[in-house]
């Protein structure tokens, strides 16, 4: 059985070997081209990535990928491609410099998800940001409950920029490690200062009481904390 396998079909197909070296040469000048072509879209086409700059890379990398191993598509069309995909974003980043509207049509606002210890129910909700993911982000900061943090804002770029409260203005505020924040009740086991689990309100609840959020009309509740953060 395995001598009628045929190695050099399985190995490079219906092409001979010599293709080899054309597939080689072939990537060595995509590779350069595709440095031309980030070297072009400047400096802001190489840092954190925004949605707008990550369509333009995947954009270069598709055309890119064919002309490496396909004879038939000849290297003019890749270099054709490139440079229309970087004349658009050359005559898009203008746009956006000349326009703000333009701006944040393309690349979209930054949103206060947090404004003093509190989520910005209506800002969070627009966004695609899910809560446990939005956690972890400020745990990776040392951020043990939300009353740590004066505001939080998500950048154009998905990154979180935090702005804390000096430790001696830190509040009452909703834990948010993972055993604590599990511990979220609609009915609380004692009278305490607890934070609703939802958007992080502070209210003083009485033991047994079933009570509603005033600001986003949940009704799971954690005790609050109120320790400064840990440097």
């Amino acid at each position: 059985m395995m001598q009628d396998l045929d190695w050099t079909k399985i190995m490079v197909g219906e092409e001979k070997w010599g293709f080899l070296i054309e597939i080689a040469i072939r990537t060595i000048l995509m590779y350069f081209i595709i440095l031309i072509g980030l070297r072009l879209l400047g400096k802001r086409g190489v840092r954190q990535l925004s949605v707008f700059e990550m369509v333009v890379i995947i954009s270069l990398g598709s055309a890119a990928g064919d002309p490496m191993f396909y004879k038939e598509i000849g290297l003019m069309v890749p270099i054709a491609i490139f440079a229309i995909i970087v004349g658009a974003y050359r005559l898009t980043t203008f746009l956006m410099a000349k326009s703000n509207r333009f701006d944040d049509l393309v690349e979209g606002k930054a949103t206060y998800i947090i404004e003093k210890g509190m989520f910005s129910v209506h800002e969070f909700r627009k966004e695609t940001l899910a809560q446990d993911e939005f956690f972890a982000e400020l745990r990776q900061q040392g951020v043990s409950h939300l009353g740590q943090v004066e505001t939080a804002i998500l950048e154009t770029s998905g990154c979180v920029s935090i702005y804390f409260f000096p430790d001696d203005k830190v509040r009452p505020g909703l834990p948010i490690l993972p055993k604590e924040f599990a511990q979220a009740s609609k009915l609380v086991d004692s009278e305490d200062l607890y934070a609703c689990s939802f958007c992080g309100k502070t209210v003083q609840i009485g033991k047994g009481q079933n009570y509603k959020c005033t600001n986003c009309k949940h009704d799971e509740w954690v005790k609050a904390k109120d320790m400064p953060r840990i440097k």
